[in-house]
């Protein structure tokens, strides 16, 4: 009998989840470089700009194109998921 989740087809993968003022859930991004994105998102939290900047970013899952407003981020994570 075959086993669905033999750890050798186990995959991992990391997503960059963004929480925005005012939303429950976070907003999920699938990149090629998920650190660098973190890495740019935080230090937009660290400026803490009163003026407003646009963030557009395009992505490989599900959301194809975000356009975030700078002072609408709350919060950032990287969250790892495995997937076969």
């Amino acid at each position: 009998m075959p086993q669905p989740f033999q750890q050798g087809n186990l995959k991992k993968r990391l997503s960059v989840l963004v929480f925005l003022k005012g939303t429950t859930a976070p907003l999920v991004l699938y990149v090629e470089e998920p650190i660098a994105l973190y890495d740019e998102l935080t230090q937009i939290l660290k400026l803490n700009s009163p003026t407003p900047r646009l963030i557009e970013k395009n992505t490989i899952g599900p959301v194809k194109k975000v356009c975030i407003q700078s002072t609408s981020i709350c919060a950032v994570a990287i969250q790892e998921e495995q997937y076969i």
